[in-house]
């Protein structure tokens, strides 16, 4: 039975790889090559080996492009989105100057409600405290001339003024939380992981639950209370997300131009297809490589393969690693900080040439040090 199986599969192998020959004829000497069904199967084998690794690179690179295409399109949304509220909050205005103009309630009504969202209006101005940029952009209008105008046009000013503001306290936090979660998604994280809701401003804020009781909490109407956490909200995302974008590797190791990137390559030494775990940065000897996040150094030394090599530990969960140094400028145990020199760039190890093998590493698997660079270029653009 075993035998007749074995002579199937040879009758198969035949069928599909028949002996073949290759003739090379130089004048009048020709030259002929058996190319036997193994060797044939080896050339198959590897084909399909080159065109995997073939799809597999260009499924990463089509993969990349897509994310960042459609980072350009949240970008432009949340324009889009911006310049709809500002023409809805020009809309507003203009129904709120007919409606004070006409209105027969007396002065005092209208008094109290802009004073209440005038209190309202300081507890929101009070949370951009520290936020570049926010006083130019939320700094309220210079106040009407008390002997020009009647105290309804002064009111209706300060109401129209009111909209204005919360409308650009919430077009502030709301585009610079969406452009902090569209550098999370380009280094592949989850940025509700990073900002949850839960952990938000603390306060009335947060303690109300709906729009309803948040407008009892600071004694406005309930369209105003929604605007308001609407600002809070995203301004709270945007605070734990830039707080957590400063202790990870975002930035670049080093000013010098890329070369091999993550993902399967040849390898120079065997030429056989192997997975690069890392990104590789060429320049001169001794070019100064910098920590992309701070935290502490984890390892100093050798290891194999790797030559001199620096590890620093970011917390949750995050490592980098730096290889094949020429000299290292830090101590196994060492506090380091965003852009501290860490070492020089060399080729000590299993290396062709003078370059730096540079690896992220998340949670214990290597993650493709690109996407943490173009994450790092978008907060730069932002700020």
């Amino acid at each position: 039975m075993a035998e007749h199986e074995a002579e199937v599969r040879r009758s198969l192998i035949g069928r599909w790889f028949p002996t073949r020959y290759l003739y090379l004829r130089d004048g009048d000497d020709v030259k002929a090559w058996a190319l036997t069904p193994g060797r044939q199967i080896l050339g198959a084998a590897g084909a399909v080996l080159i065109g995997g690794w073939f799809l597999v690179a260009s499924g990463g690179f089509a993969l990349d492009m897509v994310r960042q295409s459609n980072a350009d399109r949240t970008v432009a949304r949340s324009r889009a989105e911006a310049q709809r509220l500002n023409a809805d909050l020009q809309a507003r205005l203009d129904s709120a100057v007919v409606r004070m103009t006409a209105t027969t309630g007396s002065l005092d009504e209208m008094a109290e409600m802009v004073e209440r969202r005038h209190a309202a209006l300081t507890r929101v101005m009070t949370m951009f405290r520290g936020v570049e940029g926010a006083p130019a952009a939320l700094a309220p209008a210079p106040a009407l001339n008390a002997d020009r105008n009647t105290p309804v046009q002064r009111m209706i000013a300060v109401r129209m003024d009111q909209e204005r503001l919360i409308a650009r306290a919430e077009s502030v936090a709301s585009t610079r939380a969406e452009r902090l979660r569209l550098a999370f998604r380009l280094a592949g994280l989850n940025p509700a992981a990073y900002a949850p809701h839960n952990a938000s401003l603390g306060g009335p804020l947060v303690d109300a639950g709906d729009p309803r009781a948040l407008g009892a909490v600071l004694d406005v109407d309930e369209a105003f209370a929604v605007r308001i956490r609407n600002a809070a909200d995203n301004l709270s995302d945007m605070r734990q997300l830039a707080d957590a974008a400063q202790g990870l590797p975002f930035r670049r190791p080093t000013s010098a131009r890329t070369t091999s990137g993550y993902g399967v390559r040849f390898d120079p030494f065997n030429g056989r297809p192997a997975l690069h775990q890392g990104q590789d940065f060429a320049a001169p000897l001794n070019s100064p490589i910098y920590a992309t996040a701070p935290g502490i150094v984890s390892f100093v030394g050798i290891r194999s393969g790797y030559g001199n090599v620096v590890e620093i530990d970011h917390g949750r969960g995050f490592k980098t690693r730096f290889a094949h140094l020429n000299s290292m400028a830090v101590q196994a145990g060492q506090r380091v900080a965003l852009g501290q020199r860490i070492g020089a760039m060399g080729t000590t190890g299993r290396s062709t040439g003078v370059h730096l093998h540079y690896e992220v590493w998340m949670n214990g698997r290597p993650q493709n040090p690109a996407r943490f660079m173009r994450a790092g270029d978008q907060l730069v653009q932002q700020d």
